[in-house]
This record gives C-alpha cells, structure tokens and sequence, in this order.
C-alpha cells in the first residue's frame, strides 16, 4: 500500500516527536532561549519568539496528533471487529458500535456493567451472554 506524502511525514513526525530525542532538542531550545534573556534585557521581542514559536508548533501538532490517534483508533476498530466476527458467540450487531448515539452507548455500557456483576457461576466463561441474548431473553419475558 502507497502512502501519500502527508501520511509519511505525519507519520515521521509523530514518531519524532515522541522521541527523547525530540525532548532533549526542545529543552535545548528553552535553556539556548533562556540563556540569551539577559542579552536583550529580557525584551518583549525576546519573550515574543519562544510564544510564537510554541504557539505555532503546539497548534500544528494538535493536526499530527489527531491524524495518529484517528489512525490507531481506526487500526484498533478493525481489530476488535475481526475478534467479534471471528468468535461464534460474539453478537456482530457491536461491529459498528461507534455509530451509536451517546444515549445508546450509554445503554449497551449499562448492560455490560450488569453483566460483569453476575456472580462468577452465572457468568462462566463455557456460557456466552452476548448481546443478542439478552435482547432475546428481554422479548421472551415480555412477551410470557
């Protein structure tokens, strides 16, 4: 698969900046800052570079950050999505879970809740309590 230019670099720089070495270049840069305070009389130009620098590097990296969370998180989706299609209890209906509304994931989140605070005889793991079980379960007691 072909990566475009943006996705390379995005990726470099994530990668980059998250090194030591990216730590220890910018702490190099503050103390080289601080170190010439003195020189220009600790001046409002002197206090301008370091905010303009900050400020532009910080706002650019909210992009590169987002671009690599998205791409885990998208990575991570795919890989939860093969683990449910590929276990035989596992109700598929959670695939596209992250298209739910808040007040439904807020629901589902209820349900799981309550399932981990069956006791462990109810809750074992030969026994499978998707989902889609206990939507069937809900019809049936309404309908009795």
């Amino acid at each position: 698969m072909k990566k475009n230019l943006f996705d390379k670099f995005a990726d470099k720089a994530v990668y980059f900046t998250g090194s030591a070495a990216a730590f220890i270049t910018a702490t190099i840069l503050v103390i080289a800052w601080a170190s010439v305070g003195p020189i220009f009389n600790f001046s409002e130009v002197w206090q301008m570079v370091i905010n303009t620098g900050t400020t532009i590097i910080t706002f650019l990296m909210v992009f590169l950050i987002q671009k690599a969370q998205n791409k885990d998180s998208k990575a991570i989706q795919i890989k939860l999505n093969e683990l449910i299609a590929a276990h035989e209890h596992a109700s598929n209906r959670i695939v596209d879970i992250e298209d739910l509304t808040e007040d439904e994931l807020d629901q589902l989140h209820k349900f799981y809740e309550k399932l981990g605070k069956l006791p462990k005889k109810e809750a074992s793991s030969t026994r499978s309590i998707s989902i889609d079980e206990q939507s069937k379960s809900a019809c049936n007691q309404r309908y009795k």
